[in-house]
């Protein structure tokens, strides 16, 4: 299913195509096509190219793996099971070159995600981010360390059709992609002056 943005300016058509499904298509996700997903994000820029993230991967196929996953999503979240793979972002909360707290690791980590979404949009995959998960649980069931944080997670896949989803979620998959207008979150020089 194709959701194209409707912009009021133009912007690069994978930019338009991109949007977050709930309902994915029962096929596995090629290991190139997801390398080079996280090649992308591997090239995203960062402050002091510290490169913050790190991806804790579960193909739907490998299914321990895939299931301590998806264990940590909200029941809210159920529906990213049917996704061919599941990834969990963390950030690095301390810079390696002076262990000193990076105030930028989690904007570092969404550039990074933003630059893995564009390319699985290139690549004919559909991702979903999400922020509803157990943050305490996923960090024991990774074993990740305490000096980085989960951020967010992500369903990769290829994109399904909204019927086979429950009543509600088909009614929110249907729904007409929104944004605010730029003069509500642009200001030219003080907070207020939105004429450009």
């Amino acid at each position: 299913m194709d959701k194209p943005a409707e912009a009021q300016y133009p912007i690069h058509e994978l930019m338009a195509k991109r949007w977050s499904p709930r309902s994915f298509l029962d096929r596995n996700v090629e290991v190139g096509k997801l390398r080079s997903c996280l090649e992308a994000a591997r090239w995203a820029a960062s402050c002091f190219n510290a490169q913050p993230w790190t991806y804790i991967v579960a193909h739907r196929e490998d299914s321990e793996n895939f299931e301590r996953l998806a264990d940590c999503l909200m029941p809210g979240n159920a529906w990213a099971k049917s996704a061919g793979v599941l990834v969990l972002a963390v950030a690095s909360t301390t810079f390696a070159h002076n262990a000193q707290p990076n105030g930028m690791a989690v904007h570092d980590v969404g550039l990074a995600n933003a630059q893995l979404v564009l390319q699985a949009t290139a690549e004919g995959l559909s991702v979903h981010q999400m922020a509803g998960f157990d943050r305490e649980k996923a960090r024991e069931a990774c074993s990740i360390p305490a000096d980085h944080n989960p951020v967010a997670f992500l369903a990769v896949g290829y994109g399904g059709e909204p019927d086979q989803l429950s009543d509600e979620l088909k009614e929110r998959e249907l729904v007409p992609r929104t944004r605010r207008p730029q003069t509500e979150f642009v200001f030219n020089g003080t907070w207020g002056e939105s004429d450009l």
